[in-house]
This record gives C-alpha cells, sequence and structure tokens, in this order.
C-alpha cells in the first residue's frame, strides 16, 4: 500500500504480537525492578513503552504495557514470548507474581485520517493522546504515536466483537499486516526482534526520546550502563528513519563506504513500501550525513527521511 492510502486509512490484522499477563500482588513492584520504565505508577488509563536489558545494558525486548483488571499487560513480539515469559519467571524468586500467555483472540491495527471516526462509532470515544488506553466491553483500544500525519490504535478483542463492530469500519481500506509494521516504523517506534537482540542499548533505538527509559526510578538489570549512556556522555549512535530500493530486514548491517571494512548501523526494524523497504536503522551519529549503503559498502544507498520527533543526539 502507498503512504498516501496509509494515511488515508486502513485496517490490518496484527498477527505477529503476544501478550503476557502478570498477576498477583506484587506484580507492580516486580516489573518495576526488571523494566526500564517506571511501573508503580502506571495509570488505568494509560500505557507505556519499556525495555529488558541484560545486566549489559542491552536490549532483550522492548513492550507496549498497561494495566489490566488484575494485573498488568506486556506486549511484545510473539517470536520472543515464550523465551522472555520464561527468563522474567525466573526473577519471581518470592515476589507474588504469575506470568501468563495472555494473547488476544484477534489485535487489529488502524491508522489514516478515518480510522478515529471509525473507532468512535464503536467505542463512543478513543483515546485523546498517544499512548492513552480505553477499556470496553467490545476489548481495549490503544492510541499510539502518529504516523502519516494520523493516529495508530491496537484494539485486541475477540472474533464476535469485531464481527459485529465490523460495519462501522467498513470505510477502511483492509490491509496486510506489513502495514502496520510500515506505519510503526513511520512513527519512529522501534520493536526488538530475534535478530536484533542483545545489540542495542535503549538509547541507541531512541527508546528514552519515546518516553520508554525512566532516569529516575531504581535499580534494573543494566540500569548502571543505561544511565551512563545517559549522563556521562557515552553515547555516539541514534536510530534514524530510512527508505531503500532493496529488500530489508531486521538485523542487516549497513556500512559507510568511507569505511567499507566494518558496519556502521544496523537495521532495526523494516517494512516493504512497494518499491523497497522502509527502515528504523540504527548508527553511528557521524554518519547521518554520509553515503551510508544496505549490506555492504556498495550496497543499495539509503536515503534518509524525517523522523515525526527530534532526533536529539547525545554527542555531535
Amino acid at each position: 500500500m502507498s503512504e498516501a492510502q496509509l494515511a488515508e486509512g486502513f485496517v490490518a490484522r496484527v498477527a505477529d504480537l503476544g501478550l503476557i499477563a502478570v498477576t498477583g500482588e506484587d506484580t507492580a513492584s516486580f516489573l518495576h525492578s526488571q523494566l526500564t520504565n517506571d511501573v508503580e505508577h502506571l495509570g488505568r488509563a494509560e500505557a507505556r513503552l519499556a525495555g529488558y536489558c541484560t545486566p549489559k545494558g542491552r536490549l532483550l525486548a522492548t513492550f507496549l504495557y498497561w494495566r489490566s483488571a488484575d494485573g498488568i499487560c506486556l506486549q511484545l513480539p510473539r517470536e520472543l514470548q515464550a523465551a522472555i515469559q520464561k527468563r522474567l519467571s525466573m526473577y519471581v524468586l518470592r515476589a507474588k507474581a504469575k506470568l501468563a500467555d495472555a494473547t488476544p483472540e484477534l489485535t487489529l491495527g488502524f491508522g489514516g485520517q478515518q480510522a478515529e471516526a471509525a473507532l468512535r462509532e464503536v467505542f463512543g470515544a478513543v483515546p485523546a493522546q498517544a499512548f492513552g488506553k480505553l477499556e470496553h466491553e467490545s476489548g481495549v483500544l490503544l492510541r499510539l504515536p502518529d504516523a502519516f500525519g494520523a493516529p495508530r490504535f491496537l484494539w485486541l478483542t475477540s472474533l464476535a466483537a469485531a464481527e459485529a463492530a465490523w460495519p462501522a469500519c467498513a470505510s477502511l481500506r483492509p490491509a496486510p499486516g506489513a502495514a502496520w509494521q510500515l506505519a510503526a516504523i513511520h512513527a519512529g517506534v522501534p520493536q526488538i526482534t530475534a535478530a536484533t537482540q542483545e545489540q542495542f542499548v535503549p538509547q541507541m533505538v531512541n527508546l528514552e526520546l519515546l518516553g520508554g527509559v525512566n532516569f529516575k526510578k531504581g535499580c534494573y538489570p543494566g540500569q548502571e550502563i543505561v544511565a551512563r549512556s545517559q549522563y556521562l556522555g557515552k553515547l555516539k549512535r541514534r536510530t534514524a528513519l530510512a527508505s531503500v530500493a532493496a529488500a530489508a530486514k531486521p538485523g542487516d548491517e549497513v556500512f559507510d563506504p568511507q569505511d567499507p571494512g566494518q558496519p556502521c548501523g544496523m537495521v532495526v526494524n523494516a517494512a516493504p513500501n512497494g518499491a523497497g523497504s522502509d527502515l528504523l536503522v540504527e548508527m553511528k551519529l557521524a554518519a547521518l550525513d554520509a553515503d551510508v549503503r544496505l549490506g555492504a559498502a556498495d550496497g543499495a544507498p539509503l536515503r534518509l527521511r524525517e523522523l515525526p520527533y527530534p532526533l536529539d543526539a547525545l554527542d555531535v
């Protein structure tokens, strides 16, 4: 689908996201000690981003998380869910918290100018700001950062509820799951996948620019390194938005022809755009003004594009 079509209005089934439900009276304090963001002060009407790091500060996963009636929900790629759920469970120890698979029957992604009006017909209202959350008899509705100049929404629901509400969404263009990935890339929201685990500290993928790191909370795995990167000027890399006339995938390396012997960055996320791929690509700050190529020094050139938020580089 073209950017113009996505900007107009679309709906896509999002089949590659899973959900971990964490329940028990120590849920908030347990997760607060594990994630890069504040969990203890999370409100019922909001969602947040967070990272889960190794002791060396490298991201194992990124989550979108929110409160449910009886705990906290962590959304992440299905391909990572089982391993991350097992790893977190190992650290529960004496805490009264239990993790379980809570992936809904259906997750739908909405975007474009017409999406908000369609969802208002179903829910009566929609969250006014990005990272707002609405609970309804039809499911959970999350508003996410804009893409293509329009809001994005995730609706977690059942097949029966979606079928009942579908006439309200008839004006929206059905789209493949890749369209949702493309919109997330244009929103500048990174997602760690199996190909990029342990490759980045949170700031390398702009996570703190999206509110996904709280530097005032207590300790969590990798906290010292993440804080040092923020305050001691150690960060030399950021994630940019780019297009390339070639197929690309997470984990692909990018090169500066002026220094062809080693990569200057790595693709974080990629989605087809009809003429190649759009990317979130992590790279050296110095490479932001270079002729960066995909895969090799003589590979397809990247065309950098403007992110929807300022790329507040720490070291220039």
